[in-house]
């Protein structure tokens, strides 16, 4: 990463709720500035099960959630039980998510903590088949791990695998699936619960009771972002249909809208000095938005081009992104919105549902069923390198990276790939059997607390909570956000 990057990654973590844990840590959906960029500068363009491959680990069950990294340790979510292909004869009762944590240099398991999912889900059929039931990528701070599976809850267990409490944050769900994933602010862990509740929701980390409440979010499967906006205020975004929504993440309060994606919405927005950018749509569009404003907001640019389902990432004045079903790779002038290009990827990459990941001046966009593509991050379209798939299961997930070493997880193991220094030691392979039977743990139920609903339109300040808690071991905790 060049100077001017470095200092800007600095900025990113002064001005955002997110120390204590380091820049080279990946502990949420997209990484510590949640834009898909890593400081990593040595990230092998090229592996295979004989190249840069260093460790191997067979999952217990298929999911899409992405890998997330602090202290070196990994932590992922899986699901066995049901909806593990289209047409068997599995009951929902047996639905099982699991919560795995691994340590990064050797991918043994260090614990593993299995929770039965409250019923009935959407039947395994259609786009839920597309992805499953574990489609939310877990979050980090210092002493927690913060997972979400739709309409089973928000849960929180300590970083030893010990569960602290659970929350609803709705009881509905689609036939697309839930796929979300958390973020934390301060003192609170924000949900998009558009699928299970039309809200976005705040939870208190230490109790899961309700923080706020905000109504309005509309067909919208991505994930809340963090910005720094003008003043060094700190806005909650998110894209949802029809219009970009600012939030103040200390309430809940609408700070303005602006017009957005004008269709159902999966991709993430991302932020760079203050502007925020999101793609989208079944017809393809973007947007660029300055973040600050009140009320009715108008944007910088709009464009035509876009992905339905994966984010871009930004570089050097330019947003790079994948469309999820042309095969197409895209770059587009961040000031203006103008393509620079509309490059197809050789070999066919099928379909991309992964957003990509930015590291060492290369962009690995990671497809469903034809391996990783990586491309070169700059405004001349170059295929750098194309690493053929792993296994021969669907890969839904996005890749993280720390620690110079990038994880990758398909629905049947969990990968890392690496520098290999020709040690001779070979790769190392763990097989945790499939089915729920993982480690050999119980399967348990999360303890939920009942969901306080609120008025439309209206942001509710916390409420007393009627089911069980678990209070924090550490009195005295560094957070993930300030």
């Amino acid at each position: 990463m060049n100077r001017l990057g470095k200092l800007s990654l600095v900025l990113i973590l002064t001005a955002l709720p997110c120390p204590a844990l380091q820049a080279e840590d990946w502990p949420q959906f997209r990484g510590i500035a949640q834009d898909g960029s890593s400081p990593a500068t040595a990230l092998p363009t090229r592996w295979s099960a004989s190249e840069n491959l260093l460790w191997k680990v067979d999952l217990p069950g298929p999911g899409g959630s992405s890998p997330v990294i602090a202290a070196g340790k990994v932590y992922l979510t899986c699901y066995s039980g049901y909806g593990l292909r289209e047409g068997d004869n599995a009951e929902q009762s047996e639905l099982s998510r699991h919560v795995l944590c691994f340590d990064l240099k050797t991918g043994k398991q260090q614990w593993s903590f299995p929770a039965k999912a409250l019923v009935p889900e959407e039947r395994f059929q259609g786009f839920q088949a597309l992805h499953g039931y574990a489609s939310s990528t877990p979050c980090l701070d210092n002493d927690s791990v913060y997972v979400f599976f739709g309409k089973s809850g928000v849960g929180c267990m300590d970083l030893k695998g010990k569960p602290r409490w659970g929350q609803k944050v709705g009881d509905k769900t689609h036939s697309w699936g839930s796929a979300t994933s958390p973020v934390l602010y301060k003192n609170t862990v924000i949900v998009n619960a558009s699928v299970e509740s039309g809200e976005l929701v705040a939870l208190n980390k230490r109790n899961g009771s309700k923080a706020w409440s905000q109504r309005g979010v509309r067909e919208a499967w991505n994930s809340p972002i963090l910005v720094k906006a003008p003043g060094n205020k700190v806005e909650l975004v998110l894209s949802s249909q029809g219009e970009l929504q600012g939030y103040d993440p200390d309430t809940g309060k609408p700070l303005w809208r602006a017009p957005g994606i004008q269709d159902y919405v999966c991709p993430s927005v991302i932020a760079h000095d203050g502007i925020v950018y999101a793609i989208g749509a079944r017809s393809g569009m973007g947007v660029a938005v300055k973040a600050g404003g009140r009320g009715e907001v108008q944007p910088i640019w709009e464009m035509k081009k876009g992905s339905n389902v994966c984010s871009p990432v930004f570089h050097e004045g330019y947003l790079y992104w994948t469309h999820e079903s042309r095969g197409v790779a895209y770059c587009a002038d961040a000031k203006t919105g103008e393509i620079v290009y509309e490059q197809r990827l050789e070999p066919r990459p099928d379909t991309i549902y992964a957003s990509p990941v930015l590291a060492g001046g290369n962009i690995y966009y990671v497809s469903r069923n034809n391996g990783t593509y990586v491309v070169a991050a700059k405004p001349q379209f170059q295929l750098v390198a194309h690493n053929p798939p792993l296994d021969r299961t669907t890969s839904n997930g996005s890749p993280a990276v720390a620690d110079g070493k990038m994880l990758l997880r398909s629905n049947e193991a969990l990968y890392c790939i690496g520098r290999n220094l020709g040690w001779g030691l070979g790769t190392r392979s763990w097989d945790l059997g499939r089915g729920g039977k993982a480690a050999g743990r119980r399967t348990d139920q999360w303890s939920v607390s009942k969901r306080v609903s609120s008025s439309v339109g209206e942001t509710r300040r916390p409420e007393r909570t009627s089911g069980p808690s678990y209070a924090p071991s550490h009195s005295a905790t560094r957070r993930l956000l300030r």
